[in-house]
């Protein structure tokens, strides 16, 4: 397909809430490198690229971003995320993922990507958040 996926055509993002079974979420703040929201806390993402596997994907953006193997997962839901990026509109399908991850293995495996990744108390969020977010949690907030 040509053209600019999420832009041209719907994206598939993959995006996980990674955890350590504690209570406590893993952060990371959006560096200046990154296409959007620069200095706002989020969770991670990646786009699901064709002809990958959707666990494939989540495994191998979770080991790239936060340098740590996946203990285990569950699939919280799906949402349409239709937002903007340098005035043009995009629409992304998200596959959101609960994954544990053993916070001792948990290092910053994108610096130029990422300012810091750190860990926080669920529902104890740093400001500013990624503008999704939000709209992550409220969707999933039984289940987090």
């Amino acid at each position: 397909m040509n053209g600019k996926k999420g832009e041209d055509y719907t994206g598939i993002t993959i995006v996980y809430f990674c955890h350590d079974g504690a209570g406590n979420v893993l952060l990371a703040k959006r560096s200046k490198n990154c296409r959007d929201e620069h200095g706002r806390w989020d969770i991670g993402g990646g786009g699901l690229e064709f002809g990958d596997t959707v666990e494939n994907t989540l495994k191998k953006e979770i080991k790239e971003e936060y340098s740590t193997e996946v203990l285990g997962f569950e699939f919280l839901g799906y949402r349409d995320v239709h937002r903007g990026n340098n005035g043009k509109k995009t629409h992304w399908i998200s596959l959101d993922f609960k994954v544990l991850v053993d916070r001792n293995m948990v290092k910053n495996g994108e610096p130029h990507k990422f300012d810091e990744v750190k860990w926080f108390k669920i529902g104890d969020y740093p400001e500013p958040l990624h503008s999704q977010l939000p709209h992550f949690l409220n969707s999933y907030k039984d289940r987090i």
